[in-house]
C-alpha cells in the first residue's frame, strides 16, 4: 500500500481502538517516525496531510527539514532518540517537542537554551520501564526527583515516554506508564510503536510512534 493508504489504514485503527477503550480518538496523536526514510516517502506522507514526524537524531533531522520546514509551516517535529547536551542548542531550534529528558544535566541544559531562544518548548520524560541498563531512561523510582528538577528548571514537562522491552508484554509497560503519569498529574503518554500502538491506544496513549507501519520496511542499502 502507499504511504496516503497506511496512514488512513492507522487512522482507523486507532478510532477504533479509542472508542473501544472509552478514549477520545483525537486525543491520539501519530508521530511518522521519518528517521532513515527517503525524502520522496516524508513528502508523500506531506502530500497526504500528516504534520507530525518524529526524528531520532538531530544531524539527520536537519537534512530532512531545513527546506521542508519553509515550504511546509504548520509541521511539527518531535526529537524521539536520545540527546546529547552539545546539540542542545540545535535540538532546540529545530524541534517543538522532545521526548527524551532522562537526566538532571540535559534537563538544565534544556531549560538553559530554551529560555535562551525565547521558545516554548513541550518535553517528555523517558522512563525506562524496563529497568534495562542499555537502554535510556529514569527509572520509576527516580522519576519524582527529575520531575522536580525539570519542573524548577522551568522546563515545560507535559507527560512520560518509554518503550518497552522487546521480551515483555508491551500492555505491562504502558499502564505502567500510564499509572506514573496519572501520580504525578502529567497528560501526555508517548508510548506505542509499530507492532503495538492498537494495546497503547487502549491504555490512552496520546503520541504513538510509527515507522515501519506507514512507510513500510526500510530498503537495504
Amino acid at each position: 500500500m502507499s504511504v496516503s493508504e497506511n496512514i488512513a489504514v492507522i487512522r482507523a485503527a486507532v478510532e477504533k481502538a479509542a472508542r473501544a477503550n472509552g478514549h477520545d480518538p483525537a486525543q491520539t496523536r501519530i508521530v511518522a517516525v521519518s528517521k532513515k526514510q527517503p525524502q520522496e516517502k516524508i513528502i508523500d506522507a506531506l502530500e497526504a496531510g500528516h504534520r507530525l514526524f518524529g526524528e531520532n537524531r538531530v544531524q539527520e533531522a536537519q537534512a530532512h527539514w531545513a527546506d521542508l520546514r519553509k515550504e511546509y509551516p504548520d509541521l511539527r517535529l518531535h526529537l524521539i532518540g536520545p540527546l546529547q547536551t552539545n546539540k542542545v542548542k540545535e535540538a532546540v531550534a529545530l524541534f517543538d517537542v522532545i521526548e527524551t529528558i532522562d537526566r538532571e544535566k540535559l534537563a538544565q541544559a534544556l531549560a538553559n537554551e530554551i529560555k535562551k531562544q525565547g521558545k516554548d518548548i513541550k518535553c517528555l520524560i523517558q522512563v525506562n520501564t524496563g529497568d534495562e541498563e542499555q537502554k535510556s531512561g529514569v527509572t520509576p523510582e527516580g522519576l519524582p526527583e527529575l520531575l522536580k528538577i525539570c519542573k524548577e528548571s522551568g522546563l515545560h514537562v507535559a507527560g512520560l515516554m518509554c518503550i518497552p522491552p522487546l521480551d515483555d508484554p508491551p500492555a505491562l509497560h504502558f499502564a505502567l506508564l500510564k499509572k506514573l503519569a496519572r501520580e504525578n498529574n502529567l497528560k501526555e503518554l508517548g508510548m506505542g510503536m509499530s507492532g503495538d500502538y492498537e494495546k497503547a491506544v487502549a491504555l490512552g496513549a496520546t503520541y504513538i510512534r510509527l515507522g515501519t507501519a506507514i512507510f513500510g520496511e526500510r530498503e537495504a542499502i
